[in-house]
């Protein structure tokens, strides 16, 4: 999958100190996504990123015909890992 970033997540590598693999882990892997309510031509990927203690980051993609384009990465502090629930 080719994966490319626009101006904005590149900043955001260096802004939010941020790693790429996070990011390309999180659209390969995502534990969960979700379309862009005001852009739907876009998709919304989340998963918990372990060297920075489980917070949850968001990955806002545009799919292409060979891999995606990153429009942006953040850690959504509204967003929480679901929890296991003991049976």
């Amino acid at each position: 999958m080719r994966i490319t970033y626009g101006t904005h997540a590149l900043g955001n590598l260096v802004d939010r100190a941020l790693e790429r693999v996070w990011i390309e882990r999180t659209v390969a892997e995502p534990e969960d996504t979700e379309t862009d309510p005001k852009h739907p031509e876009r998709r919304r990927a989340y998963r918990s990123v372990p060297e920075r203690d489980g917070r949850m980051l968001r990955v806002v993609y545009v799919p292409t015909e060979d891999g995606v384009h990153i429009v942006t990465a953040f850690f959504d502090r509204s967003r929480r890992r679901p929890r296991e629930v003991a049976v």
